[in-house]
């Protein structure tokens, strides 16, 4: 009852999960990515212990499928699941259980996996994929979204339409971008205009924001009180 999109940029070292679905906050239990590792999304009837398991055994050295095929041993309700799954080299794998409700499948290519079930049909998944693949020229967040969009003109969950996610991790260990809509009836719109809030106000904090390589971030008051002056707050830190 969901379809999602794994994406990896090995020059920056990206991961990236964009997911939506007709049921509550999708971002809540299907999307997963680690620094260095790789990136899964946990759907179907969804057993969110899987995303963790396969990271841990891809940061151990296996392979997508193996790491996925390893996590599914001990689950009895395996063939309720679909899984997908993308690692450092760009290896991309899925599975989906033979009591997935149709129509279920995936597609991959390097460095980005499809995978949906419960869907208006295969064009869903064909025309994410095809625009994942041709729109290039976009960032990777809105080529992402704008994929998603593409597999949503096709029908999408065929049930309807309620929350969408947008996860991204690069060089941290915690997401670059986190984003949500848990309850709305256009959550694709909705995660985009999050998205272009995202760049103009979280965006350019990354870089003084506490990081691997500068733990305490920007701690000059001066300066972060210039940038509130900038943005027209009468703000200041008590001194």
């Amino acid at each position: 009852m969901t379809w999602s999109l794994l994406a990896h940029e090995p020059e920056t070292g990206t991961f990236a999960v964009a997911v939506t679905t007709c049921a509550l906050a999708v971002g809540a239990s299907c999307p997963f990515v680690r620094r260095g590792v790789g990136a899964v999304s946990t759907q179907s009837i969804t057993n969110r212990y899987l995303g963790p398991a396969v990271l841990d055994a891809m940061a151990r050295g296996l392979s997508p499928s193996a790491a996925i095929e390893g996590a599914l041993v001990g689950d009895d309700g395996k063939h309720m699941r679909q899984v997908h799954a993308i690692d450092s080299h760009g290896r991309s794998a899925a599975w989906t259980g033979n009591n997935c409700v149709e129509w279920c499948g995936s597609r991959s290519g390097s460095g980005w996996s499809v995978a949906g079930n419960m869907l208006a049909g295969p064009e869903v998944v064909s025309d994410t994929a095809a625009s994942f693949i041709a729109r290039q020229d976009l960032a990777l967040p809105e080529r992402m979204l704008n994929a998603l969009q593409a597999g949503e003109t096709l029908g999408g969950d065929k049930r309807g339409r309620q929350s969408a996610a947008l996860k991204l991790i690069t060089n941290e260990d915690f997401p670059d971008i986190d984003l949500r809509v848990d309850d709305h009836g256009a959550p694709l719109d909705e995660l985009e205009r999050l998205l272009k809030v995202w760049r103009i106000s979280r965006a350019p904090m990354l870089r003084l924001s506490p990081r691997r390589s500068h733990p305490s971030g920007s701690t000059d008051l001066d300066a972060i009180e210039a940038g509130w002056q900038r943005q027209g707050l009468d703000i200041k830190f008590r001194r």
